[in-house]
């Protein structure tokens, strides 16, 4: 680390200016800009700095996940301390299309602006900085305290799944989201399927000999934007923290040429699902069965989804988080908490900064946010 640094706005800085952009679709950078393995190293010989010790645990070939553990005296009753894990993601989305420098990390108008400024540097840097701060008193904590750097959240989620297989339960994951420092302790499940209908092709000139995927495409959407919709929201139970569950119709594709007749037709749909759809046997029973009943022969991918998440706050570690000085919230995206939740760790997200600057043409984060986000780490783990 050539230049440490001395405040969290600094290490946010840092953070932003070591790319680590996600290469799945369109990276809009180099090569070199690319992957996690740059700011894994990074954060590693921070902790090391902060006491603690580090492992770089290789999930994907050059793209690990970044480990420590802090050092913790035994309890006075000696039995094993609660478990507390620090975890937010490493890995950036696409910088296509940015106005700004995307690894500048510049300060002005009171804002550090760069890729992942909001998601998820910021509220990196301020767990990170707080374990710092308290470097000589994490000891001595009632709880035992790791940190985790997931590598890929930003598609598939290989850091958080991998971590969850090879690594004990812990009694709390507190994931860094940018949540302007509120409990989501509850979010959206999500299934990205495709839906295909078939034809048969025929000369453009003869259309009545053939059978068109598209036109049975166009009944399906009609019902889909209209009656599936409406079920969506009539089956996805009440929630004082999320939204009925929605559908996204995004993509579609079919045919093959202007004097064809159709043969085949694919929608791709983005269905968000609540804790209350999914005591209704989920979103992929209700849609196949939805679909079948107005096209047969309509066929469907398989697509595993991600499951919602619906952490219990009465957890002893969320109601002191509470006490802090915060509230519960829920969230209609996902996260790598339901992974982690899904092996047995009870799982939220919280950091500072808002997800409406997440992924935007022009990221950042106020600074004011990352104080008072490292703040109430530090008062979070002292009020322990």
């Amino acid at each position: 680390m050539p230049s440490p640094p001395t405040s969290v706005t600094e290490l946010a800085q840092a953070l932003v200016r070591i790319p680590s952009v996600n290469p799945d679709g369109d990276p809009g950078t180099a090569p070199e800009n690319i992957g996690e393995a740059a700011i894994a190293a990074y954060i590693a010989t921070f902790l090391q700095s902060a006491g603690a010790t580090t492992f770089l645990e290789e999930v994907l070939p050059g793209r690990p996940n970044v480990i420590g553990h802090f050092p913790t005296l035994p309890s006075p009753t000696g039995q094993p301390k609660p478990r507390l894990l620090f975890a937010p993601h490493t890995d950036t989305v696409s910088v296509a299309g940015m106005t700004i420098p995307p690894f500048g990390g510049d300060l002005h108008d009171g804002k550090l602006w760069g890729r992942g400024a909001s998601d998820t540097k910021g509220p990196m840097a301020a767990m990170l900085w707080a374990l710092w701060t308290l470097r000589d008193q994490i000891p001595h904590l009632p709880v035992e305290v790791h940190f985790v750097g997931f590598m890929s959240e930003e598609s598939h989620q290989y850091g958080s799944k991998h971590f969850a297989a090879h690594h004990p339960r812990y009694d709390l994951a507190l994931v860094g989201e940018p949540t302007e420092m509120r409990v989501v302790h509850t979010h959206k499940g999500c299934l990205w399927i495709d839906v295909h209908t078939h034809g048969r092709a025929a000369h453009g000139a003869r259309p009545e000999l053939g059978e068109n995927a598209i036109t049975k495409m166009a009944k399906l959407i009609h019902a889909l934007d209209t009656d599936f919709r409406d079920l969506l929201a009539d089956l996805s139970g009440p929630s004082e923290y999320l939204t009925p569950s929605t559908i996204n119709l995004g993509m579609i594709e079919g045919g093959s040429r202007y004097n064809i007749v159709a043969d085949r037709c694919t929608l791709r749909l983005d269905i968000r699902v609540t804790p209350g759809l999914e005591a209704h046997g989920g979103a992929e029973h209700l849609l196949k069965e939805f679909i079948h009943r107005i096209d047969p022969t309509a066929t469907l991918s398989d697509a595993p989804p991600v499951h919602a998440l619906d952490t219990d706050p009465s957890n002893p570690l969320i109601q002191s988080l509470l006490a802090t000085g915060t509230t519960l919230t829920g969230a209609p995206w996902f996260c790598d908490a339901v992974y982690l939740a899904a092996a047995g760790t009870p799982a939220i997200a919280i950091g500072p900064g808002s997800i409406a600057q997440a992924h935007t043409k022009d990221e950042h984060i106020k600074i004011e946010a990352l104080e008072s986000g490292t703040e109430f780490f530090q008062k979070y783990l002292t009020s322990l």
